[in-house]
Order: structure tokens, then C-alpha cells, then sequence
């Protein structure tokens, strides 16, 4: 299976293109980070070049979308690429010449992420386009697998080139996937559809939204699926990305240390689910994103109530399961449910609910935290988790065995 899909030349380079440009974001991610700390040795500014990576999703996320749905979309992926290779170069110029600024560094940060939002709805929805409907579990689960094992190896790597050449050349291998991506694209072929006629103008940027959200609205799947992911990313990102080290730290003294491993499990979790599951799945269903995030907050609320070091690699590895099995059926349905002609901003407004509902949950739980344990926030996000995704699954369950013959439920329309 896995190998017809990697024999098939489209969605080969496709996915090394996506590969290879993740490495490049991921390395640039955290140099942007290291090197906003060399230069002023403040908290406070490096946090500030953390929003500024993640800002540009909320302010310019469903616009990037729409152009995304209008300009031809390979063009504009390559154009992208090749547009982002001289910004990233020009700081490693400007810091070989004495003359880098953290001013500078913050404005080609903002910059980059802000390409990254009309680049990531344009590229998502080009799989369609180059699969059929049968060969797209496969060819999400090798895209995930590929972009979670570049999140997994890059620390590692990062070492080596931070020891061998320094945090400044994070950016030059980051131009250089820029241009290996470009490349790959070039090679990609497929037959787009006509882009939207007539004058594209602000007022029409905003009536294309506009006319997503109507759309959405009135499509049962699509409209309940991004209800289920904002809920449970909310409920998931603080007690994951703050909530598991600050834990770790109340109950160890080599917290960072057992964080990197409990990663690295989930990591090893994820992949090994994206390659097994599309023997047992073919078609996704919103019922199977429902179960995998059921799954995703059974694991949270498993190490939230037990609280040991040796439940909380369990828990991961029980996150580990659910979550992409949730998340591969998420792009799934999106691939399949909505138009060529509105994928970009669907993806889009995928990506936008993600940024602003972790933006919310971090800034709930960080006041939460000052008067609620730890574990309690856990354990009592892993259930709610578990209750919003099983809840439906039971109701529908008991009004097909009471209604069977009777009144129709559209949940999971």
C-alpha cells in the first residue's frame, strides 16, 4: 500500500516538498528563539518573538485561505518558497556584517509566518487534486508521519549543527530547504481548476470569507467538526504543552530530562499509529474522529488521576494513539467533504481555530493554574475531553437503536 502511493511521482515529491519545508520551519522556529536571546538576553523579548511566529495565523490566517482558493496554486507555492530564501538569508548576511538587530530579526520573523499562511491552505489542499479518494488515508498518514519525524529528529539535529556551526546557520539550512521544496513543486503536475473570475478587491477578500462561513454553517460534518476541534484543542493545549512540565517538575528533579523522553514516546506513538492505521481504515468518518479524540482524552485523564512518572509514559502513549487518529480523520474529512474551489479556506479556518483556541487556552489555565493543582486542571480537561467527544457517539448510538425506524439524526451527516 505504502509503497504504490511512494512509487506514484505526484504525491512522492509531493510529500519530500512538505517534508523538507517542514525541517526548514522547525529549524528557523527555534533559531529565531536562540538567537532573539544571544541578542538582547531577555525573557521578555524572546517571548515577544514567540507571538510574533504565531500573531500572523490569527491576523492574516482566513485571508490566506482565500488566496489561496484564487491564485493558481503550484505558482503560488513556488513563488512562496523562493520568496522566503533571500529574507532568511538576509539575517545570516547582516550578522556576518556586525549589523543584526533584534528590531530586524522580530520584522523578518513576522514576515516569514506571514507567508507561511498563505503557503500551508494552498499546499494542504493540492493532496486532493493529485489522489484519488481511496489513496488519501495513506497519503495523509505518510505525509504526518514524515512531518511528525522531522518535529521528532530535528532536536537532535539541531545539536550537531548548533555545535558544529553555530545558531546562525540554522538559517542557512533553513533557505536551503526553501529552495530543495521549490524544486520538488516543479515537479508536481497536476490539472488545476479555473481560478474565480472578476476584480479581486478588499471587499471581495472579505465576502469570500464570509461566504465560507455560510457555507460551513449550513454543512452538518463540517460545521461539527470544527466545534469538536476548537473544544478539545482548548481543553488539550495547556495541560500538554505547559501543564505535563510544570508536573514533572513538582514531582522530579530531572523534569526536563523525563519531558524530552515522554515526547520523544509520543512521537514514536504517533508515527507507528499514522503507518498501521490505513490497513484497518479506508474511509474516515466524523465517528472515527470522535472515537480517536476519546481516546486523545482518555490518555490525559489517565496520567492526570494517577500522577507518576510511570503513568504519565502511558498516558503520552495513549494521547499517542488518539490524536492522530482524530487529526488524520480531521484533514480527511476536509479533503473530502469540501469543493476544490473552497479547500484553501477550509484549511485556513482550520488553522486559525488551532492558533486562536491555544492562544486562549494558554492565557485560561495560566490564570487557572494560580488557584487549581496541576492535577486536577488534567484530570478534569482529559474527561471533559472524553465527555464531548463520547457523549456524541453515545447519543447517536441510543437514538439509532430507539429511532431506528423512525426520525433521522445528523450529527454525523
Amino acid at each position: 500500500m505504502y509503497k504504490s502511493i511512494w512509487s506514484t511521482k505526484n504525491i512522492r515529491y509531493y510529500l519530500l516538498a512538505g517534508g523538507i519545508s517542514r525541517l526548514g520551519d522547525v529549524l528557523s522556529g527555534m533559531a529565531f528563539l536562540f538567537l532573539a536571546y544571544d541578542l538582547t538576553e531577555s525573557s521578555l523579548h524572546t517571548t515577544i518573538m514567540a507571538i510574533a511566529e504565531t500573531l500572523p495565523y490569527l491576523l492574516f490566517g482566513l485571508i490566506g485561505g482565500v488566496v489561496a482558493d484564487w491564485l493558481p496554486k503550484k505558482k503560488l507555492l513556488i513563488y512562496l518558497d523562493l520568496l522566503r530564501i533571500p529574507l532568511v538569508l538576509s539575517i545570516v548576511f547582516l550578522y556576518y556584517v556586525d549589523a543584526l538587530t533584534y528590531v530586524y530579526l522580530l520584522i523578518v520573523s513576522f514576515l516569514i509566518q506571514s507567508i507561511g499562511c498563505f503557503f500551508n491552505p494552498a499546499h494542504r489542499s493540492v493532496l486532493p487534486a493529485i489522489t484519488e479518494e481511496e489513496e488519501r488515508t495513506s497519503a495523509n498518514s505518510w505525509n504526518d508521519s514524515l512531518t511528525r519525524g522531522v518535529t521528532v529528529l530535528t532536536p537532535f539535529l539541531t545539536v550537531w549543527l548548533l555545535n558544529s556551526f553555530g545558531t546562525i546557520h540554522l538559517f542557512t539550512i533553513d533557505a536551503l530547504t526553501y529552495a530543495v521544496s521549490a524544486l520538488f513543486l516543479t515537479k508536481i503536475h497536476w490539472k488545476e481548476n479555473d481560478a474565480p473570475t472578476g476584480i479581486k478587491s478588499v471587499k471581495a477578500l472579505f465576502s469570500a470569507i464570509l461566504e465560507f462561513a455560510v457555507w460551513a454553517k449550513n454543512q452538518a460534518t463540517i460545521k461539527n467538526l470544527f466545534i469538536f476541534t476548537f473544544l478539545t484543542v482548548f481543553f488539550n493545549t495547556w495541560v500538554w504543552q505547559v501543564g505535563l512540565l510544570l508536573a514533572l517538575t513538582e514531582i522530579s528533579s530531572e523534569s526536563e530530562a523525563l519531558y524530552s523522553m515522554l515526547q520523544g514516546v509520543f512521537g514514536g506513538v504517533v508515527i507507528l499509529t499514522n503507518l498501521i492505521l490505513p490497513y484497518f481504515i479506508k474511509t474516515m468518518t466524523l465517528r472515527i474522529y470522535l472515537i480517536g479524540a476519546a481516546i486523545w482524552g482518555a490518555g490525559i485523564a489517565y496520567y492526570g488521576a494517577l500522577f507518576e512518572i510511570s503513568h504519565f509514559f502511558i498516558g503520552v502513549a495513549i494521547v499517542g494513539i488518539g490524536l492522530p487518529i482524530a487529526g488524520l480523520a480531521r484533514v480527511y474529512l476536509l479533503q473530502t467533504l469540501v469543493p476544490e474551489n473552497k479547500l484553501g479556506r477550509a484549511f485556513s479556518t482550520n488553522a486559525v481555530l488551532l492558533y486562536f483556541s491555544n492562544t486562549i487556552s494558554l492565557a485560561t489555565y495560566g490564570l487557572l493554574v494560580s488557584f487549581i493543582s496541576i492535577q486536577t486542571l488534567m484530570l478534569g480537561s482529559g474527561l471533559l475531553i472524553l465527555f464531548i467527544s463520547a457523549g456524541p457517539l453515545l447519543f447517536q448510538t441510543v437514538k439509532l437503536s430507539k429511532f431506528r425506524r423512525g426520525f433521522p439524526v445528523h450529527l454525523f451527516k
